[in-house]
């Protein structure tokens, strides 16, 4: 499960640069330029995605793969609006936060044993 963890994080890389990467720098490229690069990044998320979610399921629901990523990406792209984006985190994202961290509880509540 932890291998399926570690590429969904670096699958999570690339989805949050091909998504979100070329607002930054890119706002004047030709729009067909910014999404052949996407597409291009997008490639390496796939590489490290399906694995992971091969490798995932087998110890993990449909469900809770699915919250696991979220989470994951959730995370992934408040670090990449800190630090790339330099766009400030506020209040909202900490309650949509705190909304994941109940998703992921009641998604795995059943494994929890008593």
């Amino acid at each position: 499960m932890f291998q399926s963890i570690g590429l969904l994080l670096i699958s999570n890389l690339f989805m949050t640069f091909a998504w979100y990467g070329h607002l930054k720098n890119h706002q004047q490229s030709k729009l067909w330029m910014v999404v052949l690069i996407s597409w291009g990044i997008a490639f390496f998320e796939y590489c490290f995605q399906i694995p992971a979610n091969r490798i995932g399921f087998k110890f993990l629901n449909l469900s809770q793969l699915k919250v696991i990523q979220e989470i994951i990406s959730m995370s992934i792209f408040g670090i990449f609006a800190i630090f790339y984006m330099k766009v400030p985190l506020t209040k909202n994202f900490f309650f949509a936060s705190i909304c994941l961290i109940m998703a992921a509880f009641f998604i795995f509540k059943d494994r929890v044993q008593p």
